[in-house]
């Protein structure tokens, strides 16, 4: 194992493929860590951050599982069968089912946010899911194993050796257990956060149904067009912010008028009685 990380370390070409790869696996890893986000903010507050640690941790075992079954993964590109003249691996079964997953879980949290009444459809298990942490950490391994997959494959494709694979995946899953908290937190206090990052699942599931049926979406489309909505999104809560602030500023300068106004009420009714 060392003969073979050795030569690594002195290969400028490695690390150059090392830093593409751990900048890759981070942004990969947003998607993951959103839905791991939103549903951890489902479960009770003191129940949260242990299923986030449990979400994150498991994406890490499945990583460096597959990446130990690596030969039998790259296997998964070979088609298993044609339908109307479109080849299918299981790669894009799993790719498709995630995705389809993935739009269902979206649509039903942005239609219980949207309409938080609760209804009587057997399907509507909302209550189960804010209470029950095994359900929620039964959704994460089944978004986990898909986000896994694709990031392993996309890393299979950028480099052949095996170290690299193993340190990006360590280091962006470094970073999502870092940014867990703060961004599961950043979601739960700004409502409006929330309804853009079930769009981006929403998005996110179509993407990887397309990648399932042969139509590659470049990723850097998507990517772009999620930051130029957090950033709209920014723009908006800095708005928000500003008109709080003024809001507050006006209030407090009313009471402070108000209760100048009542101390020289006071003190001419004072003149008077002495007068």
């Amino acid at each position: 194992m060392l003969d073979s990380i050795t030569p690594l370390l002195s290969d400028p070409a490695a690390w150059a493929a090392l830093v593409t790869l751990i900048v890759m696996e981070v942004v990969l890893g947003i998607d993951n860590l959103i839905f791991i986000s939103i549903l951890s903010n489902k479960l009770p507050e003191h129940q949260r951050q242990k299923v986030r640690r449990i979400g994150i941790g498991l994406a890490l075992v499945m990583r460096l599982a597959l990446l130990s079954i690596i030969a039998w993964l790259v296997g998964l590109v070979q088609p298993v069968f044609t339908l109307m003249g479109n080849e299918f691996s299981w790669k894009d079964l799993i790719l498709i089912a995630g995705g389809l997953f993935l739009v269902w879980k979206a649509t039903k949290e942005i239609h219980h946010t949207v309409d938080p009444t609760p209804t009587h459809d057997v399907m509507d298990k909302k209550d189960v899911m804010i209470t029950n942490a095994g359900a929620a950490i039964f959704q994460i391994i089944l978004l986990d194993l898909v986000f896994s997959i694709d990031s392993i494959l996309t890393a299979v494709g950028m480099t052949e050796h095996l170290p690299i694979m193993v340190v990006a995946v360590l280091v962006a899953v470094t970073v999502m257990l870092l940014a867990a908290d703060p961004l599961a937190n950043f979601i739960n206090e700004n409502p409006s956060v929330v309804m853009l990052a079930l769009g981006f699942l929403l998005m996110i599931g179509m993407v990887l149904i397309a990648d399932g049926f042969g139509y590659h979406v470049p990723k850097g489309y998507i990517y772009a067009a999620m930051a130029f909505s957090a950033g709209v999104e920014a723009l908006n809560m800095l708005g928000r912010r500003s008109a709080t602030k003024k809001e507050k500023a006006t209030a407090a300068r009313a009471q402070a008028n108000q209760a100048e106004a009542r101390a020289r009420k006071a003190e001419a009714e004072a003149a008077a009685e002495k007068a």
